[in-house]
Formats: structure tokens, C-alpha cells, sequence
């Protein structure tokens, strides 16, 4: 059997970080793990090709070669997962759909032959065998949320690691809180299943051994979910990055109570990770509380924030605003935290109602809802009717992008950011000289020469010389993530 995996375009948008990645020659963040591990689930003796449309070209020729097509896809990617399947459908190709897209948006299915709801360790080896027997069916759906125990290696080979900037893992599926507005718990539970020790590390092995150098990205929505677990993981993963001379650095996503817990931080800095997105959401607690995200009113948020960037941490943050509580000078408020928090990757976007959330059901209810959400809650579509008028939500929230994303707002913000960090931390060990060179004159040509912002950068660029020169490679990954962020603002923010 040969089967083609392909991952649909993920639309330009802040989350792509696309014009960043070019100073670096790269084409993607990083690849499409969900279909790595479903390619390490088939059977041993299948063929197997991947195309991502963010890297490279969909052919006639690679679908001819397929006997079937297997796809996933994000909510953001829906057009193009349209696409896809239709054009497969055409040439004649079964095509089989999952991930996250399909799994929240029983409504909208595509038109795919079958279709794979919630997480595939137990319904993906029942397809196999219901498609041998001649007898799949239309529909999978994961009536339980499986042990990660049995999930194996994600198959790294199929892609082509210099096309990304980064490799992922995942370590934990699910979250413990509650948050009205979010899809992961819907997807994933609860209660946060972890890997084991020895698969993380033979997951890192495997991306050692191919070769790979930079950052790892642990894909986990709380990486910190199972805390218990974690501290048993991290100092497995100190020892390994020590054995190993620092390839790595690691970037997650975590919950604002990691900054009540200096053990935890500790090691998670020794292991080398570097850059941390905490679900911040709003300054506003009356907002936090409607949220159901209590966690974020127990704690003084901005010192939290400092905290975690004491550990040699890089905190990126989610902001939102639309909230039904929300007071008129919401974009105000938004913008001063953002300014006293030192986040310069600070992703902003309107309240977005996703596909069977708690709040998409309250809102129908409510008799609120207007339609499916983008996906990208960046673009200034709303689909539900908020509280605030309508033109002065959107108004709002431009506003506050092309404020943060000023050049000297966010040239502030990297610059304090630096300060926070302490400087006797280890750094990974980086062995891309002529990728590194080429990422360096490539922002400098830009960013100062032919941006109309260069007399700030240089400005920029002077202070991480004088005052943050062991930051100074970070510093100015921060600068072209900031043209990258001002490049999508003036997209959507015009």
C-alpha cells in the first residue's frame, strides 16, 4: 500500500511567523507532527510520501503514486484542506481526514472518504484492519482518550529538516483547567496524559541522530498540565541535554502558575528551554472570571511574568479582547500591560467562538452565535455578536496592534525582555555558522537599509551591542519576529 500524508497551507497570519522565516532561508516553523506519528503507526510495509503545501508542491504525479491519501488539518487551514481533498477525489484517491479541524467541527465535515474524530492511537489500528477486511467505515470516532504509552517515534524522516526552524515533540495531551473560550479541553480532556520518560528521550535521540541543531519545540498546550510527571521528566531531560552538549533549546507552552514554582523553573531553565507562551488573555479580572480562567486571578500576573523571565526565559503571551466583561478602555489596559510586561511576541487577537466549546454553546444559547470561526482570530472577523458595539471592538483591537507592534514599542519591549534574563545561564550549542551569517546579513539588509523603520532598528541594534552582547543572536531573532508581526498589521490593521 503506499499512502501520501499531506499537510494543507497554513495561511499568512502572526502564527506563521512567514516573513521572519525568511531571514533564515526557512519555509516553515516547523513540520506537521500529527502526520510524523500517524506515518509511524502504518504498517511497517507501506510506502510512504509527506508533502506539507507550506514547503513544497502538491503534484498530479504524487497523487497518481498513492493508493490513498491521508490529510489533517487545523480550523485556520480549512480552505486549503478543501482543496486538497477535492482534487484527490477527482484523480480517484480514497482520502482520509483527521486532526483538530475535523474533530470540533462535526458540521462542516469535508467530503473525505473517511474521517477520523479525536485521537487516533486506538480507531487508526482498527481503520487498518476494517480496510484490509474491505470494510471501513465512513466514520472513527475515539470514544476514549488513549494512553500516550504505545504512541511511538514520530516518523522524522519523511520531512527534510532544513526547510523548518524548528523540530517538535509532544510530551502531554490535555489541560486541568476549565477555560470557557478553549477547544483542548474539548479535544483532549481534562486530565493531562503524559508520555514516558524514555519516550521523550528516544524522540530527541531520533532528532539528535538525524542531525538536527536549534530549537525543539514541545508542542504540549500546559506543558506543566502534569506536574507531577514533569518534575520526574526534567531531570532525565538535564542529564540527556548535558550528555548530549546542549543540542537543544526547548520552547513550550505553559500555565501562569509555573511562576509559583521555583524547583520546576529551575530545571526547566538547566534543560535549556527558552522561551515560554502563557495563555494571559486579559489585565481585567472580572473578564478572567466570566473566562472560567480562575488561574490567572490567584497571582499577580505581571510579576509572574517577570518571574519566569528571570530563569533565562523568553515569555510570548496570548492577549484577548471581546470578552462580555470587558470596560471600554480595554485597549488601553491591553497595551499598558503589554508595555510593563516585557512579552515582545505578544499575539492579540478578538474573542473567537470555536466549534463545541463551552462558550460557542452558551453563545448559541444566548442566540449570539453568527457563524464558524476562521480559525484565525487575527483577521477581524468576529462570529458572534459581542457586547461592545461592534465597530469599536474591531476599531479597538486594531489599535492595539499597531500600537505594540510600532517599532519603538516593540524595540522597548525585546530590550526589557533582555534585562529580565540573568546571565550565567548555559546556551545550546549552535553548529549552522553559514546559516547563522546568512540569518544576520539578511536582517540587517532589511531591516536596516531597506526598512522604512531602520532608524529604529539601528538604534536597536547599537543598545544589544552596548548593553545585551551575549543576547545579541536573540536580539535580533526578536527584531525579525517584529517585522514579521508589523508586516501582518499592516495587512489587517490598515
Amino acid at each position: 500500500m503506499k499512502v501520501l500524508l499531506v499537510y494543507p497551507v497554513f495561511p499568512d497570519t502572526y502564527w506563521s511567523f512567514r516573513h521572519a522565516l525568511k531571514f533564515e532561508g526557512k519555509q516553515a516553523a516547523f513540520p506537521p507532527l500529527g502526520l510524523l506519528t500517524v506515518s509511524a503507526m502504518l504498517p511497517a510495509a507501506w510506502e510512504r510520501r509527506l508533502v506539507d503545501l507550506n514547503v513544497e508542491t502538491l503534484w498530479p504525479d504524487d497523487i497518481e503514486w498513492a493508493d490513498i491519501v491521508m490529510v489533517s488539518a487545523m480550523i485556520v487551514q480549512n480552505e486549503s484542506l478543501e482543496q486538497v481533498v477535492d482534487l484527490c477525489r477527482s484523480m480517484g484517491k480514497k482520502v482520509v481526514v483527521g486532526g483538530p479541524y475535523v474533530s470540533t467541527s462535526s458540521e462542516r465535515l469535508p467530503d473525505a472518504d473517511h474521517i477520523f474524530i479525536g485521537e487516533a492511537e486506538t480507531t487508526l489500528p482498527e481503520f487498518l484492519n476494517d480496510l484490509e477486511l474491505g470494510i471501513a467505515r465512513k466514520i472513527y470516532k475515539a470514544e476514549e482518550r488513549p494512553s500516550l504509552l504505545n504512541t511511538p517515534v514520530p516518523d522524522f524522516g519523511l520531512v527534510d529538516m532544513k526547510n523548518y526552524s524548528a523540530m517538535n515533540v509532544q510530551y502531554s495531551r490535555g489541560c486541568p483547567f476549565n477555560c470557557e473560550f478553549c477547544d483542548i479541553i474539548e479535544i483532549y480532556g481534562r486530565i493531562p496524559r503524559t508520555k514516558s520518560n524514555d519516550q521523550m528521550l528516544a524522540e530527541l535521540d531520533a532528532l539528535n541522530k538525524a542531525g538536527w541543531r536549534g530549537l525543539v519545540f514541545i508542542v504540549d498546550d500546559n506543558f506543566i498540565g502534569n506536574k507531577k510527571n514533569v518534575r520526574l521528566l526534567l531531570p532525565d531531560l538535564i542529564a540527556w541535554s548535558r550528555r548530549n552538549g546542549f543540542p537543544f533549546s526547548f520552547i513550550t507552552e505553559a500555565s501562569i502558575n509555573l511562576a509559583e514554582d521555583d524547583t520546576l523553573l529551575q530545571m526547566m531553565e538547566d534543560a535549556g528551554f527558552r522561551r515560554v507562551f502563557l495563555g494571559i488573555e486579559t489585565p481585567i479580572e472580572e473578564s478572567l472570571k466570566a473566562a472560567q480562567k480562575g488561574q490567572n486571578t490567584r497571582r499577580d500576573l505581571l510579576e509572574s511574568i517577570h518571574k519566569i523571565q528571570s530563569y533565562g526565559m523568553e515569555v510570548m503571551a496570548g492577549f484577548i479582547v471581546g470578552f462580555d466583561s470587558d470596560p471600554d478602555d480595554i485597549f488601553d489596559r491591553q497595551v499598558n500591560f503589554i508595555r510593563e510586561s516585557g512579552i515582545p511576541l505578544a499575539m492579540v487577537g478578538l474573542l473567537a467562538a470555536l466549534p463545541d466549546t463551552q462558550l460557542w454553546r452558551r453563545l448559541e444559547k444566548e442566540g449570539r452565535l453568527l457563524d464558524v470561526s476562521t480559525g484565525n482570530n487575527t483577521d477581524c472577523s468576529l462570529n458572534f455578536i459581542p457586547k461592545m458595539n461592534r465597530e469599536s471592538l474591531v476599531e479597538g483591537y486594531k489599535a492595539i496592534l499597531r500600537n505594540i507592534y510600532s517599532p519603538n514599542e516593540y524595540y522597548r519591549r525585546a530590550l526589557d525582555c533582555l534585562s529580565r534574563f540573568h546571565q550565567n545561564r548555559i546556551e545550546p550549542r549552535q553548529t549552522n555558522l553559514v546559516g547563522d551569517l546568512r540569518a544576520f546579513f539578511n536582517i540587517v539588509l532589511t531591516l536596516g537599509v531597506r526598512d522604512r523603520a531602520r532608524v529604529q532598528f539601528w538604534s536597536y541594534f547599537y543598545k544589544l551591542l552596548r548593553f545585551h552582547p551575549r543576547d545579541f543572536a536573540h536580539g535580533l531573532t526578536l527584531a525579525a519576529m517584529g517585522y514579521h508581526f508589523r508586516q501582518i498589521t499592516e495587512k489587517y490593521c490598515v
